[in-house]
């Protein structure tokens, strides 16, 4: 009779089953889902092909044929990229009808901003000194746009423009909208009927107008509200505009968020004795920010697209100081395909970098219920 002592004597003298895997090498396992099948190889081949072509076309048209010397006359007789355009328009571009010699200052602005958000986007800075640094950048960044102190010139919002502009409209259109929406979100959720009602309705009707007619509104309307004698900066109504707007949707963005943490966890804050506001901040709101990370990053990715709507109020974003370089009467019809892919390049950036940061956001704080 075989008793289990007898199995497992046997079981270990048998030799360790091999998985399939084992002692293929990491070319055979990364190519086999590439050439695995006829169809496979098929698909890889063409995509290569297609790869091909796309990088000969761009190299031939960004080095190999590309115009490097010269002026206007020299880049209509080119076949590739006209550079001499970059060379003549790049600071126009960027920093549009600023005044040319107080460029430092706007590109100084931009680098606290930037250093600014670097610093807050690691995880193990988020304390209370962050309010001190934005409070500390929010500063130097009025004194150095604005001027009028310290000896620097004072410069006119008329004249503010170009790619810090867009930079500025969005980003404190952002800032200051997502406590605003934050409220809101909760004020919709409220059992409170008319806090509930309200905030049903103004969500609902900055929701249903396009942002370029809020625009107009802000832009047209609002001084006809206000008191004899006295006039709101055109920048400041439409960064008012901008504000309300973005607070709508990211409202409905943190809802969702809201109505995505169980039932159990409002049961358990009440259990242990915290008011709504307790439960609110020390419970709900942490995991409700953390479900809404996707829809408030895309969010703010088409907010920043989206500040290019502000050229029908007469300020000139980065998109418009692009175009104006290219309608200038030495460069018109010339260097069209420079200046659209220049502008695609810095918006894909921008976008692309703010994408990146959410999906480490949601790697790192593991969203989801198990």
């Amino acid at each position: 009779m075989t008793t289990a002592t007898d199995i497992a004597e046997a079981q270990l003298k048998r030799p360790a089953e091999r998985r399939p895997d084992s002692g293929r090498g990491l070319l055979h396992r990364t190519f086999k889902p590439l050439i695995g099948t006829p169809v496979n190889a098929a698909v890889t081949l063409a995509c290569l092909w297609v790869l091909w072509l796309g990088i000969k076309g761009t190299y031939g048209w960004l080095i190999a044929r590309a115009v490097t010397e010269g002026g206007p006359e020299a880049c209509k007789v080119g076949q590739g990229a006209c550079w001499p355009f970059f060379e003549a328009k790049l600071r126009f571009m960027i920093f549009g009808v600023y005044p040319y010699e107080e460029h430092w200052r706007v590109l100084l602005v931009m680098v606290l901003f930037l250093g600014a958000i670097g610093i807050t986007m690691i995880p193990r800075f988020w304390t209370k000194g962050l309010l001190y640094l934005w409070g500390s950048v929010i500063i130097a960044t009025a004194v150095l746009i604005s001027g009028g102190v310290f000896g620097l010139r004072h410069v006119p919002t008329t004249q503010w423009s170009g790619l810090p502009l867009s930079f500025l409209l969005s980003a404190v259109g952002l800032a200051l909208g997502f406590p605003l929406g934050v409220v809101l979100a909760l004020a919709r959720a409220s059992q409170l009927p008319a806090i509930r009602v309200l905030a049903v309705i103004f969500i609902e009707v900055i929701r249903g107008v396009p942002l370029i007619s809020i625009l107009f509104m802000a832009s047209v309307m609002l001084p006809l509200f206000m008191p004899s004698g006295i006039t709101v900066d055109k920048l400041l109504r439409a960064q008012i505009a901008i504000v309300i707007f973005a607070a709508a949707y990211i409202a409905e963005a943190v809802r969702g968020g809201l109505q995505a943490i169980p039932r159990g966890q409002y049961e358990a804050a009440n259990a242990m004795g915290l008011h709504y506001w307790q439960a609110m901040r020390l419970i709900v709101l942490p995991q409700a920010l953390k479900v809404s990370i996707p829809p408030l990053v895309n969010i703010s990715i088409g907010f920043f697209q989206d500040t290019t709507l502000v050229t029908i109020i007469g300020l000139l974003d980065f998109l418009t100081t692009v175009r104006t370089a290219m309608q200038d009467p030495a460069w018109v019809g010339i260097a069209v395909m420079e200046g659209y892919i220049f502008a695609a390049v810095v918006y894909l950036v921008l976008s692309y970098g703010m994408g990146a940061y959410s999906r480490f956001l949601e790697r790192r704080l593991r969203l989801g219920y198990d």
